[in-house]
This record gives C-alpha cells, sequence and structure tokens, in this order.
C-alpha cells in the first residue's frame, strides 16, 4: 500500500468514527405506531422498466420476507398518474398500487411511495421548478391521488416527493437550485398534503447532478438549507464502490439530515454490478468487499435502507466502462426472478433488529463471525420486538441466542423444534420468544427485563 492510499484509509477510517459519534448525538430515530424503534429494510418495488410492466406474486413478497425486508418503495409512475403530456390517470393502474400494498401488508412489509416522472412526454424539469404553467400544481394533483387514496392505510408510511430532481442545462449554481427552487418546492407539497391528511413521513432527495459532476464521487448535490416541516426524513441515495469515498459521503449525509431535524433512511445503495461479475467468483469477492464495508457503516449509524431493485435481469444498462450492468438482485432473465445473485443477497440479508419495545442503542453482524451484537434499552409497553435471523443463509448450523446473562436457547436445524432452552437463571418466560421457521423471524413477545439495559448475541452453532 502506497502512502497516498494509506493517508486516504485512515481519513476514511477517522471520518467512519466522526459520523457515529456525530448521529449518536442527534439520536433521530424512525418509530412505528406504538412507539418501537424501527429499521426500515427492504426494496425499491418497481410497477414498470424499459421493457413493460412488472407484476409480483404472494411468493415475491414472501422471497423479500426472507431476506430481512420489512419495507418497500413503490416507484410511482407520474404519466399514470397526471394530466402531464402523455399521463392520464389510470384508475386500473390505482388497482396494482392496491394489490402491492396489500401484498405487502399480508407479509409485514410497510410501503413508501415514491414520485417518479416516468409516463410524462418529455418532462421538463426547469418548467417545473419555475412553475412556468402551474407544473408544480399538476404534480402535487397527481400526488393527491395517492394522499386521498391511502389517507387511512397505516400500511402507507408515507411518501418520497421527488425522485433524483434533476438540473441538466439549468445556467444555477446546485446551491442556488436547491435552496431557491427545490427546498420550497418541497415546502409547497407538504403543506398540500397537510391539508389532505396527517401522520405520513416525507421523504426527500437532494438534486442529481449532471452527469461529471459530483462531491466525493457521489452524484448528488448536498442540502444547505433546512426545510423546516415535521416528519421530514432526509432520503439520499448512495451508488459507490470505492472505500474510501463511502466514509465522507455518509458523513455528509448524516449532516444534511441533522438540518432536517429528522432522520435519515438511505433510499436507494448498491453500485451495479457488471453483467461479467456473475462469470468471476473473484470479482464476486470484491464486490462482497466494499458492500461489506458499506453495510457496516449503515448499520453503525442505525440507518434503514432500501436496496435497489427487486428484479430480474430483463433490462441492462451500458453506462460502466466495464460493460452491460444492473442492478437487479435476480440473474433470471424475466420480470421478477428467482435465481439469486448470492454475493449481492447474503449481505442484503444479514441478521438486524427490525422492530424493537424500546430503543436500539447499537447492532452490527459480523460476517466474518456470523455473530449479531444488539444493544438496547427495553419498553414492553410498546408492544412485541422482532428480529430477523436469515438462519436458512446465515446459520444452516443452527444459531444460539443469549440474552443478558440470564438466558440461554438455541434452534437446531435437525431437530425442527423451534426453541430450545439451554440455561435460564432468571426463571424468564422462555414462551415470550418464538421462531418463525417461515418468515425467519425472532419474535420477543416482552422482555425479561423492563426499563433496562439489556444486550442480545445470536451466534452460529448449537452451544449447550
Amino acid at each position: 500500500m502506497n502512502m497516498i492510499t494509506k493517508k486516504i484509509w485512515i481519513i476514511s477510517a477517522v471520518l467512519s468514527c466522526i459520523v457515529f459519534q456525530s448521529f449518536s448525538q442527534t439520536d433521530s430515530a424512525i418509530k412505528d405506531e406504538n412507539g418501537r424503534h424501527v429499521i426500515p429494510r427492504g426494496f425499491v418495488v418497481s410497477t414498470n422498466d424499459a421493457v413493460g410492466e412488472l407484476f409480483y406474486t404472494p411468493d415475491d413478497y414472501l422471497r423479500m420476507v426472507r431476506m430481512g425486508a420489512n419495507y418497500q418503495v413503490i416507484r410511482l409512475e407520474l404519466g399514470k398518474l397526471s394530466t402531464f403530456p402523455g399521463g392520464k390517470l389510470s384508475p386500473d393502474y390505482l388497482l396494482k398500487l392496491d394489490s402491492l400494498v396489500d401484498l405487502g401488508h399480508k407479509h409485514g412489509i410497510k410501503t413508501v411511495f415514491k414520485m417518479t416522472v416516468y409516463g410524462v412526454r418529455g418532462f421538463n424539469w426547469e418548467k417545473f421548478y419555475r412553475n412556468e404553467d402551474g407544473e408544480q400544481e399538476t404534480y402535487i394533483d397527481a400526488w393527491k391521488n395517492i394522499w386521498v387514496r391511502y389517507k387511512d392505510n397505516a400500511a402507507v408510511k408515507g411518501y418520497d416527493l421527488v425522485n433524483e430532481p434533476r438540473k441538466y442545462d439549468m445556467e444555477i449554481s446546485y446551491t442556488d437550485l436547491t435552496n431557491d427552487y427545490l427546498v420550497p418546492i418541497y415546502q409547497k407539497i407538504i403543506d398540500a398534503y397537510r391539508k389532505v391528511d396527517q401522520g405520513k413521513l416525507m421523504y426527500c432527495q437532494a438534486i442529481f447532478m449532471n452527469k461529471g459532476d459530483a462531491i466525493n464521487h457521489n452524484q448528488y448535490a448536498e442540502i444547505t438549507k433546512a426545510i423546516d416541516r415535521e416528519d421530514v426524513v432526509f432520503t439520499p441515495h448512495i451508488y459507490q464502490n470505492k472505500k474510501q469515498w463511502i466514509g465522507p459521503t455518509m458523513l455528509r449525509f448524516v449532516k444534511e439530515a441533522e438540518l432536517q431535524d429528522g432522520p435519515m433512511l438511505i433510499g436507494e445503495w448498491g453500485f451495479p454490478t457488471l453483467m461479467s461479475t456473475d462469470t468471476s467468483a473473484a470479482d464476486q469477492r470484491d464486490y462482497m468487499d466494499y458492500y461489506i464495508y458499506t453495510v457496516n457503516l449503515f448499520d453503525s449509524l442505525r440507518v434503514g435502507t432500501i436496496k435497489a431493485w427487486f428484479s430480474g435481469n430483463r433490462v441492462m444498462q451500458d453506462f460502466l466502462p466495464g460493460g452491460p450492468s444492473t442492478w437487479a438482485i435476480f440473474s433470471d432473465s424475466v420480470g421478477v426472478g428467482t435465481a439469486e445473485r448470492k454475493y449481492i443477497t447474503d449481505i442484503i440479508a444479514r441478521p438486524y433488529p427490525q422492530a424493537i419495545a424500546g430503543d436500539i442503542h447499537s447492532f452490527k453482524f459480523d460476517f466474518a463471525t456470523r455473530k449479531l451484537h444488539v444493544s438496547l434499552m427495553t419498553d414492553s409497553s410498546k408492544g412485541a420486538s422482532r428480529l430477523f435471523i436469515g438462519a436458512n443463509r446465515h446459520y444452516p448450523d443452527g444459531f444460539t441466542l443469549r440474552v443478558g446473562d440470564g438466558l440461554v436457547l438455541v434452534h437446531d436445524p435437525l431437530k425442527q423444534a423451534g426453541l430450545e432452552v439451554v440455561k435460564n437463571t432468571g426463571r424468564w418466560a422462555v414462551d415470550d420468544f418464538i421462531w418463525d421457521e417461515t418468515r425467519q423471524q425472532l419474535t420477543i413477545l416482552r422482555w425479561p427485563k423492563d426499563q433496562a439495559e439489556l444486550s442480545l448475541l445470536v451466534e452460529p452453532g448449537v452451544r449447550r
């Protein structure tokens, strides 16, 4: 390692520590309707691609659950919800959205809707920013079709208001475009929503920078002005494959989330994979290396993450130097596949605390040792807690659960007997610990100690 590279790695490590400390001071967490601390994790669900419509089944949603999903982000097509050129409100499209929300709900997955400009003929971003012909009102009217429809639907948690807003050829700086146009547009949309409904979260992104422009090799401009509205979640995207830039980018994102005085959700992440990676073990190891580095940083910040895309491989891009690439997590050449790219999915589907009655202080899954460490403060008044374990892929040899110093439970896949008690010095109610083999989830109905600091450890093997 040369001196320059070594310095970059040291700076990246230091910045990663700063990121964690900074976010810990803010301590902004996403809470559910019961006040549980939730870590949203899941997939972007597209309703169409360049070939045509995408359709999902209950099996697809169970597959999401078995990869640890508790959230989905559905990409809305503006052309099917508005009167922009080429667009028209489609009742059939609304019914399709209903079915996706319902499929998610039946499988314990919450929904966030994200508005894209797909389906609009020649959408003009500059006219939209300047509102030359009432474009913003037309855009808000499209959102109203969603807001009214899901007003009383508790499975819909919020709305990602503008997906990857563009600059293109506008003669204006990114800072001025953000402060003078994008932030006021967010305020305008949020204020319009408040007249229709209350209680959903408002997810807000930054400007998607022009090709060749970037900050620390990340193509999203910085938000330097507060949106100044309640229930705002800063929702950046990160697509980076160089470790030395991931820490600085996340540090920047943390500061932007703090500016909004709210939590952060990584709305999309994961550098695309070259098609050639599928046939190269060395490339797959390299891919896994920087993916693991990325998710470890995510988890150290306790932020939710949404992976692109839950789809097959029938559409490819050709913008990377290495040739055709894709974000699809399945290698099947169909709309929604089943053949996993395991060098991607095993990292996505890492164990984590999904919903905790109390507050999560920290959690980490160590890929080398296959150990999940969780530190938390319990509060059983907020209901049951749930952890995703992913035993089918991470613990085929069984797992041992240690709860504080007083309880040890094991799951032996050879016995197919759920959880067995190895140690219970505190005489705790072990029936409160329930293993769901189908969903690969552990539910804890009540904590053995309430209003107390508690540590959980999941480790491989049946340790009697």
